[in-house]
């Protein structure tokens, strides 16, 4: 039996930005003429809105924020290192990169051999970053190697289709010219510090953003904005269900795995319910409540709809690797951790489950 190993981290965009802009969807989205003033004045905001926003629109708050994710990448790039994966595979939505208007799978495997990227030339408009100076400093000509194994990526395809999980795969890029924004920031965050990485990478995108995948480009939009929605995205149950079955083939293998989620939680850009200014934070801490307590048939129950109002679109990503921990029989986390904010776009949470 090989071992598997289990992430959840974030792929937040504007954390590959500076301090100064890392509150940029939340001042674009207070310019929305279509959101009630009362709605956008400070002052009838909960508390901790206000603290982060402060006097200087977020931008002081960002380094604490920031920090707290760094010691979240930090934690879960030391898993990765003491179990030395032979692969990482990571889920990941699909934010109107590949998944466009001539073809749209619900998820797919990604056999890619090594890919050239290069992050900030390549940067696509949902992952908020085009033409944005980032933390590094890195140049956009900047080039890193994201290795493949196209291998494992076969071998998972071919078992999950003899299992009854019509799974598209591809083994190249149809639109993107790297990787979707969900898969290389866990790479670039995993190596935030700039010391390597060197381990395969096999995406597996879902079709997290469903209904607006199209229709809006899987980004922003004004309040007012009202458009023909898209087919939905994948249950969550589903969802479930296949991370389930990847473990089983994956354990069965000779591989060591690491089985990666990529994705903030409730996003504000899409969650009407709070006029989208701030993650819907109660959803998310009920849902982190069964992850602690490893409950995952309380995940298995949550309804799409669900999961759509709270503007968890990208939670999809973490389902699957719920399914899989609890398949090999660790449903609870080795390490957790919950970081909340109001004014940075998404709560993150990061967790660990290690042999």
């Amino acid at each position: 039996m090989a071992e598997l190993l289990g992430i959840g981290l974030s792929h937040y965009p504007p954390f590959s930005g500076t301090d100064d802009d890392m509150a940029g969807i939340l001042r674009r989205t207070l310019q929305d003429p279509a959101i009630p003033e009362r709605e956008k004045d400070p002052a009838n905001w909960p508390e901790l809105m206000r603290r982060e926003w402060g006097s200087d629109e977020g931008r002081a708050s960002a380094a604490e924020h920031r920090a707290a994710l760094i010691k979240g990448f930090e934690r879960t790039r030391q898993a990765l290192d003491d179990f030395e994966p032979d692969v990482v595979l990571v889920w990941g939505d699909d934010q109107y990169e590949n998944f466009r208007d001539d073809i749209i799978p619900p998820y797919a495997v990604l056999a890619y051999d090594d890919v050239d990227v290069r992050p900030w030339a390549h940067a696509a408009e949902s992952s908020d970053m085009a033409g944005r100076a980032n933390i590094w400093g890195e140049a956009a000509d900047t080039t890193i190697t994201v290795k493949g194994r196209p291998d494992i990526g076969r071998h998972l395809a071919t078992h999950l289709l003899e299992r009854g999980v019509d799974v598209p795969y591809a083994y190249r890029q149809l639109h993107h010219p790297g990787l979707p924004h969900a898969f290389l920031n866990a790479v670039l965050y995993l190596d935030y510090h700039r010391v390597g990485f060197e381990y395969p990478v096999l995406p597996f995108p879902i079709n997290c953003y469903g209904r607006r995948v199209v229709s809006y480009q899987g980004f922003m939009s004004r309040f007012d904005d009202v458009r023909e929605l898209d087919p939905p995205s994948p249950r969550p149950s589903r969802m479930v269900d296949i991370g389930g079955t990847v473990a089983e083939i994956l354990a069965e293998s000779p591989w060591r795995v690491a089985l990666v989620a990529s994705s903030s939680w409730s996003h504000a850009f899409i969650c009407d319910k709070t006029w989208r200014l701030r993650p819907d934070t109660p959803s998310d801490r009920a849902l982190y409540d069964h992850l602690v307590a490893g409950d995952v048939d309380a995940w298995r129950l949550v309804p799409l709809d669900d999961v759509e109002a709270a503007g968890q679109q990208e939670l999809l990503n973490w389902f699957p690797l719920l399914g899989a921990m609890d398949r090999i029989g660790r449903p609870v986390p080795t390490w957790s951790e919950f970081t909340e904010t109001d004014v940075f776009n998404s709560n993150k949470v990061f967790a660990t489950y290690e042999p």
